[in-house]
């Protein structure tokens, strides 16, 4: 078990939650960490854990067929699972993929009311639409506390990787009074942040490097990640519990999922879906709905263009005009041809070195919470993000090298125009600051929490 920040977020639910029962619902995509999260919170905190598989086991799901009464629930359950201990207010019930059994998620209400165990709930697929929208009766509004995991970002990587304490504390002054990073400590995290890029935040993926020690394995693991992935793509849940899968949905959400490679090779990454191969004299509407499925199952996330780099940049995206970035740096590179993720190791990043930096940063940005923004007009300049920071719209721009950055500099001589205050480069330097400017290596990417 890694150390997670969600972790201070679920000690949060647990301190209200003896105020107000509310069922812990930990949502996020397939294989992120959150039932080995969920069993190792719940067995620090509590004396008793029932641990319900409903994916795999159909007699836990029957149990929640008939009527919500809490004590018939769980009668059945102990029926069906030996050797349980129900403990009022020291048991904790963890329902996992809570999504392929809604009435399960239905009776959250009543264990609620009930109050005598507290429930967490861990599911993959809650946030897409139409997935169960036929089965169950109902969501239990109301009596829910959502968390969103994702996976593990640069800090959480050197906790893993068992980086000193005093390091990171450096790391952290050096950030807030903006002065250089110790140089020898500066190499060190450049190769880290290498190693992060191609290992990524998959718990097992992060497991097999460093039990390991061997990208083979990492790249096998994520390999079958993606893989687990794409068995998802179109599936529905039906009323009576069994699957079915769409499979035009399925051809489509493939299609665009495939793509995203060529899509952010290209100088301008707008996504085009000519880029798409799936049926000639197809129409962007119709990929719509695939793009929809991939960012609400966590596996990418949209970065909108900006009518102009201003706030509120919500209301200046352009719905139609975006880029498709994957959610973990490490599987957008085991997408890539083979023998990528040993030459970024070794510092050659080749033909895709734009690609992989720019999916790092909006792979920092989005684990933070972040909105995904950037500018581009049709002259041809280009801002690589846009973010809030500080309480003004704020130009990010990312260098696979130390170049110039010519964009950012002809959009800073306008900065009065649009209210920005200062620029961010994120590069292979150094700390430092210049005429509004703030440069900083991308391995600190992370440290960017101010809104």
């Amino acid at each position: 078990m890694y150390k997670r920040k969600i972790e201070d977020q679920m000690e949060e639910w647990l301190q209200n939650n003896s105020i107000q029962k509310k069922a812990l619902l930990l949502k996020g995509a397939r294989q992120v960490g959150k039932t080995t999260l969920a069993l190792s919170f719940a067995r620090k905190h509590y004396e008793s854990v029932v641990y319900l598989d409903l994916r795999k086991d159909k007699r836990i799901r029957n149990a929640f067929s008939d009527d919500f009464n809490i004590d018939f629930i769980m009668m059945q359950i102990s029926a069906a699972i030996s050797n349980i201990k129900l403990i009022p207010e020291k048991t904790v019930i963890i329902m996992d993929e809570i999504q392929d059994c809604p009435n399960a998620r239905s009776s959250l209400k009543y264990f609620c009311l009930d109050g005598r165990y507290d429930v967490i709930c861990t599911g993959s697929l809650l946030s897409i639409k139409g997935y169960a929208s036929n089965a169950g009766r109902g969501v239990p509004v109301g009596f829910e506390y959502h968390l969103l995991m994702k996976p593990m970002d640069f800090e959480e990587f050197l906790w893993a990787m068992g980086t000193d304490e005093t390091v990171l504390e450096h790391l952290k002054e050096s950030f807030d009074n903006r002065t250089p990073v110790l140089p020898v400590i500066h190499q060190r995290m450049h190769e880290l942040f290498r190693q992060y890029m191609v290992v990524g935040g998959m718990p097992e993926a992060v497991k097999s490097f460093i039990t390991k020690n061997n990208l083979s394995f990492v790249l096998s693991t994520q390999k079958n990640i993606i893989e687990s992935y794409k068995d998802d793509f179109g599936r529905h849940l039906q009323n009576d519990g069994t699957e079915y899968v769409n499979q035009s949905e399925l051809a489509r959400i493939l299609a665009c999922f495939v793509s995203i490679p060529v899509q952010l090779a290209k100088d301008n990454k707008k996504f085009m879906f000519s880029k798409v191969n799936y049926r000639p004299g197809s129409r962007s509407v119709d990929y719509h709905g695939a793009i929809q499925w991939l960012c609400d199952a966590g596996i990418c996330t949209q970065c909108f263009n900006l009518e102009e780099p201003s706030l509120p940049l919500d209301g200046n995206k352009k719905p139609d005009n975006f880029k498709l970035y994957m959610q973990d740096s490490g599987l957008f590179i085991s997408m890539l041809e083979e023998g990528t993720a040993s030459s970024i190791i070794s510092g050659d990043l080749g033909a895709y070195k734009g690609a992989i930096y720019e999916n790092i940063v909006a792979d920092t940005f989005s684990k933070m919470g972040r909105s995904l923004y950037f500018y581009r007009k049709e002259s041809g300049m280009e801002i690589d993000f846009v973010t809030r920071y500080n309480g003004h719209a704020t130009p990010v721009e990312v260098k696979a090298t130390s170049g110039k950055a010519k964009a950012l500099n002809t959009l800073m001589k306008r900065k009065d125009d649009y209210d920005i205050q200062h620029a961010i480069k994120l590069s292979a330097l150094n700390i430092a600051e210049q005429d509004d400017i703030l440069y900083m290596p991308y391995y600190l990417g992370y440290m960017l929490t101010q809104y």
